[in-house]
């Protein structure tokens, strides 16, 4: 018994010093759970708007609409689609319609149609509009352009803005990309903010809200300050991805069907902007996490990318037909590619190297002539410089220190945003 308590004792000890943050790390409160643990009291007396999608639950899954719209102390008065709807039921691209939610009666806006942005009449008889979707951690991802415009509709009306703080699920600490110039502002580029931003979205509206960035579509329009509440998580940290918060990922969009198809998605996206150049695994099982073509041969472009050494990331030779999109039905042959140590990853980079290696294979094979995309690869990268940068010689070393150039500067400037460790 002596003994057995010893290793016991021993064993806890080892937990403590070296395992103590897995095995007893609190659980994650997304807002929403804060937001009722504080009996609404944001909300309580004024008419609510909510911006959502099936993203916006608690832990038991249960919809922010559902939680808000059954709360004696709420009065939810309106809800707002943005691209796919407040129920998920609009496919990629697909316009989302005014009309009635069934569950629970209420008129839905659609932020995804005729209007990008809350109009006065859609605003009438709210006092406060309250924003709950899970992001993604990307500037191109839509969400986040279509909180700016809500924020903006908003400060033009008096109307406060609550954001119910969710997990990047990218992590608080990785920052690629430049920020987007002035005429590459769109609504996959609202915010002049790198690609890949370390922020949560609570953070993220926190410094749009006060540094001016909130200009509108264009990026054009004099800046304005909304009256804004972040209402915080409980227990995520900066060092956190996604897997490590103990929450239950439900889809943003479509095609990011997990929590590793978030990661995957600023590695793969803008290459996948030429949709006919490489597949990207959209339309297979593993979005965003592939390269594929017909024409490829997956070995050899697997030793190609082996032969980079690139940090903290590794390829596999995959071979599959996907099932939907402009190579569905077709043989592809390609690499899948992982990360061994995310930390030391530049992970929007991937795709860069892909393009790097498939030109020094394939010198047929150019992007680049495919020139009706050209426009959204530069508004997707903020800026036409990586593309004719890159596309000269499609080497990874021609553009890379332009598109790291502001990195450290936001990092500085959006420090004082930060409300995790």
């Amino acid at each position: 018994m002596i003994k057995r308590a010893a290793v016991s004792a021993l064993l806890l000890s080892v937990c403590i010093g070296a395992g103590a943050q897995l095995l007893y790390r609190p659980d994650v409160k997304p807002g929403i759970e804060v937001l009722r643990e504080s009996h609404y009291s944001v909300l309580e007396g004024k008419r609510v708007g909510l911006v959502t999608n099936p993203s916006g639950v608690d832990r038991k899954l249960r919809s922010t609409i559902d939680i808000l719209y059954s709360a004696p102390e709420v009065n939810l008065v309106a809800l707002f689609g943005p691209e796919h709807g407040v129920r998920g039921d609009v496919w990629a691209g697909g316009k989302v319609s005014d009309g009635r939610d069934p569950a629970t009666g209420l008129p839905v806006h659609s932020l995804y149609g005729s209007t990008r942005k809350p109009t006065p009449e859609m605003l009438k008889g709210i006092d406060v509009m309250v924003y709950d979707i899970q992001d993604v951690g990307v500037r191109s991802y839509t969400f986040i352009s279509t909180l700016g415009l809500v924020m903006r509709a908003c400060a033009e009306k008096g109307i406060e803005v609550v954001v119910l703080d969710r997990p990047n699920p990218l992590g608080g600490l990785k920052v690629e990309g430049c920020v987007v110039e002035p005429g590459f502002h769109s609504f996959v580029s609202q915010f002049s903010i790198p690609y890949v931003y370390g922020l949560t979205v609570g953070e993220l509206a926190r410094l749009i809200n006060s540094e001016g960035l909130n200009c509108g579509e264009k990026g054009k329009d004099a800046p304005l300050e909304c009256k804004l509440t972040v209402i915080p998580m409980q227990g995520w940290r900066r060092y956190m991805l996604y897997r490590d918060t103990r929450l239950p990922w439900v889809l943003p969009s479509p095609n990011i069907p997990s929590m590793d198809s978030a990661i995957a998605y600023p590695c793969a996206g803008i290459a996948g902007e030429f949709n006919n150049y490489l597949n990207i695994g959209v339309g297979y099982t593993i979005p965003f996490e592939t390269f594929a073509a017909e024409w490829i041969d997956a070995d050899a472009l697997k030793a190609r990318l082996d032969s980079y050494a690139l940090p903290g990331t590794a390829f596999r030779t995959i071979h599959y037909t996907p099932i939907a999109g402009s190579m569905q039905g077709k043989l592809l042959h390609g690499v899948q590619f992982f990360f061994t140590n995310y930390e030391r990853a530049s992970i929007t980079l991937t795709q860069f190297y892909v393009m790097q290696a498939v030109r020094e294979l394939y010198p047929d094979k150019d992007p680049f002539a495919q020139t009706s995309r050209n426009s959204m690869f530069d508004k997707v990268c903020g800026t036409d410089y990586v593309r004719t940068a890159f596309q000269r010689r499609m080497k990874v070393e021609d553009m890379v220190d332009y598109w790291n150039k502001d990195v450290y500067a936001f990092r500085t400037l959006s420090r004082k945003y930060l409300l995790y460790k």
